[in-house]
């Protein structure tokens, strides 16, 4: 900072009082868009104001009891001014530093959106990714840049570790982008190799419309993408709820693995054994195709399950279909029997099915069978609601 800026709070000091100061301090560092600096100058000015110590402007450890509640307002207020100028400037890693610490992500996560989904400059698409998909800040942009950036392998991975802390929205949006950029090269890849007998293929034909008849493109072993990530695009389409459109394309992705030479199709967790037949099923009973046979496809592997130590897993994904398929009622039986016992960390919460299903009863009966005194009381309150 140059002499002059100093020698002006100089010139304040003397002849005026320390709000003076403190308020030529904010404007000179704001004009020079020192905003690190603008953060604890506004927090010195707040603790001067009500007389607290200076030492460290911008810890709140020493802020007594009965000043806590309004300089804790004063220090999201000025976090939140600090991180939107960090965004302005576009510094969009020192606006996280600030806007993380108060839990505002909106205004960042809208500033990565703007930004393009190619970026050329490689530490600076990875100081992006490292917000929008490591930070969670915007995984699903985050998602677009890596694709062009990393390709599909690295994406995956990434993915693989993130989904399971993402929300809801966040964990579908992810897996939408993911299954229109493999369908599309899929699409692309298979048209070609069918043209290659058939060349007047009708423009815009989907996926199925091009294996319909045409399972000599599989012959020989034959593959059109790489196995591996097709399986696990499979596996996260499960996230995408109907009446999606990327829905029906991860149905015809489940669709051609299921034509593939078995020694390609990779072998999923239960009920998933079986993974392309296994996620055509699933995929049905939320598009609400033949969804009767999709929904006694899981309720058969259920039932021929012989390790009741693995059933609540088998049973987890058939409840997970009944519930988006609203069969609510065999939800709640089938939860009642192998799933009240989950903790508050599953998307499943049995609590929250029985009130959902407005069956009481039920929630009732298992908490007492269960000898969960609480449990029956938080029922009965319910019920009196």
């Amino acid at each position: 900072m140059e002499n002059s800026s100093f020698d002006s709070l100089e010139q304040v000091a003397p002849q005026q009082d320390a709000s003076a100061l403190l308020t030529q301090l904010v404007k000179q560092v704001e004009e020079q868009k020192e905003y690190h600096k603008l953060f604890d100058a506004k927090m010195l000015q707040k603790k001067q104001e009500l007389g607290l110590p200076l030492s460290r402007p911008s810890s709140l450890q020493d802020v007594p009891e009965e000043h806590r509640k309004e300089v804790e307002a004063t220090y999201v207020e000025t976090a939140r001014e600090v991180g939107e100028k960090f965004i302005e400037q576009g510094d969009l890693a020192s606006a996280w530093m600030y806007l993380q610490v108060i839990r505002e992500p909106e205004k960042l996560a809208a500033a990565l959106d703007e930004l393009p989904d190619q970026i050329e400059d490689y530490e600076k698409m990875e100081e992006i990714l490292q917000l929008a998909m490591y930070q969670g800040v915007n995984p699903p942009k985050g998602v677009k840049i890596m694709l062009n950036g990393h390709g599909t392998c690295s994406t995956i991975t990434a993915l693989d570790q993130a989904l399971p802390q993402m929300s809801s929205e966040h964990r579908t949006a992810c897996s939408k982008l993911m299954v229109k950029s493999l369908y599309k090269d899929l699409v692309e890849a298979v048209k070609r190799h069918v043209e290659q007998k058939v060349p007047m293929i009708e423009p815009g034909a989907s996926l199925k419309e091009l294996l319909t008849g045409r399972d000599w493109i599989f012959e020989g072993g034959n593959y059109h993408v790489d196995v591996s990530h097709l399986n696990s695009v499979v596996r996260f389409a499960r996230s995408i709820e109907a009446p999606a459109e990327e829905l029906d394309l991860a149905r015809q992705l489940a669709l051609y693995g299921s034509k593939l030479e078995k020694s390609l199709q990779y072998e999923g967790e239960p009920p998933f054994e079986d993974p392309y037949p296994a996620h055509l099923h699933f995929f049905n009973i939320l598009l609400d195709k033949n969804r009767e046979e999709g929904l006694q496809y899981f309720r058969d592997k259920l039932e021929a399950e012989p390790d009741e130590q693995d059933k609540p897993l088998l049973a987890y994904v058939l409840v997970d279909v009944l519930m988006r398929s609203d069969q609510l009622d065999e939800a709640v039986d089938v939860s009642a029997k192998y799933l009240s016992n989950l903790n508050e960390e599953v998307s499943i919460s049995f609590d929250e099915l029985c009130v959902k299903a407005g069956r009481l009863d039920v929630l009732k009966r298992v908490r007492k069978e269960q000898d969960d005194l609480v449990g029956y009381a938080a029922a009965l309150l319910r019920e009196s609601k």
